[in-house]
């Protein structure tokens, strides 16, 4: 399967389970990781859970079992990584708190300055 099928493959299951607030973060240029992080809010832990498993799921009947998945557990942040696409599904708090598109969308620099503003 194509990166991009995947990617398409991903944001339809979320689609399906009523997540909201999908994002697709290309970070091709920024990370060596994955090619597209999929970021996703889900209402609740048992939404975030059935999100995640949704899309391990379906990835693995189509073909791309996932490499890893965490955070099934405590159902606040789940990730699932699919090689080329990573995908977090998360609480809004969780989301807030992270801004993963802020941070993706930095340039190194200003990534580092938040970092140090932060404390971490």
């Amino acid at each position: 399967m194509e990166i991009d099928e995947l990617r398409d493959l991903v944001v339809n299951v979320l689609e399906d389970l009523k997540a909201t607030d999908i994002v697709v973060l290309d970070v091709r240029d920024k990370t060596s990781i994955a090619d597209y992080f999929v970021i996703a809010s889900g209402t609740s832990d048992r939404h975030v859970k059935s999100s995640a498993e949704a899309v391990a799921f379906q990835s693995k009947q189509a073909g791309e079992p996932p490499l890893g998945v965490e955070g099934l557990n405590e159902g606040e942040w789940a990730l699932v990584d699919l090689n080329g696409v990573v995908v977090h599904v998360m609480q809004a708090k969780v989301r807030d708190f992270y801004q993963l598109e802020k941070l993706w969308a930095m340039d190194a620099a200003a990534a580092e300055k938040l970092s140090r503003e932060r404390g971490q």
